[in-house]
């Protein structure tokens, strides 16, 4: 049984790749249900399993992890902890383990490498959630060594696309924007808001994409090293504000608001070893998953 521990977002595709692979056998703990914080979860969950695919996090963007470090650092640290010491007591085949791109040090040099991982302290607004979740390849690699374990670790950049979360306050940069960019329309508002300077320049992957690369892995990769999930093309913050105004035909003033932090400065990964070990490949257009992303978010509003 695939068990999928999950962010119910990403999820759902996940599950839709798994059963176009041939998967049917698939239970998803949902959060209401099981709050893999507390021990009894955990425990039920990894009873219930073969493969642990787990994508779950508390997560939001530069000003949610501001404002909670502590339960970011907590809740994720006590669910990959516990989950993984459950499926090693219980045998489980196999653990897949979501991370983040978070973990990487604050100046690394892009585009960033699996081996720069350990290279300095991640940048400082997002540090106790990218901490917490680097310890679960820690955790992987010790289990491998000590008990024969087998668990993978996987870094994506930032996801994007449907079924995003959209809610301001812990939302991540693309559908923020979308959303801001919506309600500013909708009002004829002459100016939109932008946290930072638009100088940093971030990755993403579409989440389509990424639930391929989850699915491949899963199948055929074994090794304990990390290994990083994205597509490879870097682009601005102010790049991606002029591109997604342009998408939704939004001709207002950017402000931007540059005493609020631009977070890490850079963010592009090396994505050579997914290609190598598993043949995972990002397929999606950058534009064109935007354009799928605005047209869901606006279908909903």
């Amino acid at each position: 049984m695939y068990s999928l521990s999950s962010n119910i977002v990403l999820g759902s595709f996940v599950i839709e790749e798994l059963k176009k692979q041939g998967a049917s056998n698939i239970f998803v703990p949902r959060s209401s249900d099981y709050d893999l914080t507390t021990l009894d979860a955990c425990k039920k969950v990894a009873k219930e399993s073969d493969v642990i695919i787990y994508l779950a996090a508390k997560v939001g963007g530069i000003g949610a992890n501001m404002q909670n470090p502590g339960s970011f650092f907590y809740d994720n640290l006590m669910m990959g902890v516990q989950l993984i010491e459950q499926a090693r007591l219980n045998n489980v085949e196999k653990f897949v383990a979501l991370g983040t791109i978070c973990a990487y040090p604050k100046f690394t040099p892009v585009p960033f490498k699996e081996s720069d991982l350990w290279n300095g302290y991640p940048e400082e607004t997002n540090a106790p959630y990218g901490l917490a979740k680097k310890m679960m390849l820690v955790q992987l690699q010790s289990y491998k060594q000590q008990y024969g374990f087998n668990g993978i670790f996987l870094l994506p950049v930032n996801l994007y696309g449907p079924r995003d979360n959209f809610d301001p306050s812990s939302s991540h940069v693309i559908p923020a924007l979308i959303r801001k960019i919506s309600e500013a329309k909708k009002i004829n508002s002459h100016s939109i808001i932008v946290w930072g300077d638009g100088s940093a320049s971030r990755e993403f992957l579409f989440v389509k994409d990424a639930a391929e690369g989850i699915v491949l892995a899963t199948k055929k990769y074994n090794k304990t090293d990390p290994v990083n999930l994205g597509s490879g093309q870097e682009i601005t913050i102010k790049s991606l504000v002029s591109l997604l105004c342009e998408l939704m035909d939004y001709k207002g003033e950017i402000v931007w608001n540059t005493a609020k932090p631009n977070g890490q400065p850079r963010r592009c990964l090396d994505v050579s070893k997914a290609e190598k070990e598993f043949g995972f490949k990002a397929k999606t257009e950058f534009k064109e998953g935007l354009k799928e992303t605005i047209e869901w978010y606006e279908k909903q509003n």
